[in-house]
């Protein structure tokens, strides 16, 4: 079966833009026949009880089988709610239908002291931490600085994310005991942004964000003889492609196309 991304694009766009999600991978640039498309659907929903804001959704495969059981992909559920000052969200997901064990990211925020707490783990036989980062914000001259201490129980490994902003020029760095990387985020005018990023192992990558207009975009980001990733914001569409690279040459192409769809 010959499949086209025009043929795509229309099936896509004959639905309205309303709450589930429709995403279909195309693997390897393959538009040949079915086998080159991995498409899925996401469908979320919200309620309130009490003080307690709930969220819960999907994620499943629509690929013909026989077997619903390897449908989902994932199954997620998070509460919030606000405690002495703290806004505090728990949010769980399970990967298919492994019930057994669940990822787990707990969020504090306290906005009065520009402070935000997060912390990774798993649950299942029991409830292991993974990591815990911390996030505190301040003003100073007009410039907004971060601080941003990370800590990974499982490695035993930490480092620190400083951020600065100010004027449209932003500076992020990022420092461990072993590796230490910057990144020059510049504003060049109101349609154009620019980000080399150097780490101390001398790789080099540089991001361009061109602005289109009606918060539309896109986004191209050269990591030398490893990829080209690019981004396309369009309205309701956000298409991504992924090009490997090995020296100068494209070694493959990863497409994946997304807009919104109701039924």
């Amino acid at each position: 079966m010959k499949l086209s991304t025009i043929a795509i694009l229309s099936v896509l766009g004959s639905a309205a833009a309303n709450k589930p999600a429709l995403s279909i991978n195309i693997q390897d640039g393959n538009f040949a026949d079915i086998s080159g498309l991995d498409p899925s659907l996401s469908w979320s929903a919200s309620t309130t009880t009490g003080d307690v804001d709930v969220e819960y959704g999907i994620e499943a495969s629509v690929r013909p089988t026989s077997d619903i059981a390897s449908l989902p992909k994932n199954v997620w559920g998070k509460a919030s709610t606000s405690l002495n000052g703290w806004g505090v969200s728990a949010r769980a997901q399970f990967e298919g239908t492994d019930f057994t064990q669940a990822a787990v990211e707990i969020d504090a925020t306290n906005d009065d002291a520009d402070l935000d707490v997060n912390i990774v783990a798993s649950a299942g036989d029991g409830f292991a931490v993974k990591t815990v980062s911390a996030t505190k914000r301040v003003d100073s001259d007009g410039a907004a600085i971060t601080v941003n201490p990370r800590y990974n129980v499982e490695t035993e490994e930490a480092d620190v994310v400083l951020s600065y902003s100010k004027d449209g020029t932003d500076i992020e760095i990022t420092a461990s005991q072993d590796a230490q990387s910057v990144t020059l985020s510049r504003q060049l005018d109101d349609e154009n942004r620019v980000a080399p990023t150097l780490n101390s192992s001398g790789d080099v990558s540089v991001e361009w964000e061109r602005a289109l207009g009606d918060d539309n975009s896109i986004t191209a980001t050269l990591k030398p003889d490893e990829s080209i990733d690019i981004e396309w914001k369009d309205a309701d569409w956000t298409a991504n492609v992924n090009l490997p690279l090995d020296g100068t040459d494209i070694t493959g192409t990863n497409v994946s196309i997304k807009r919104e769809v109701s039924f």
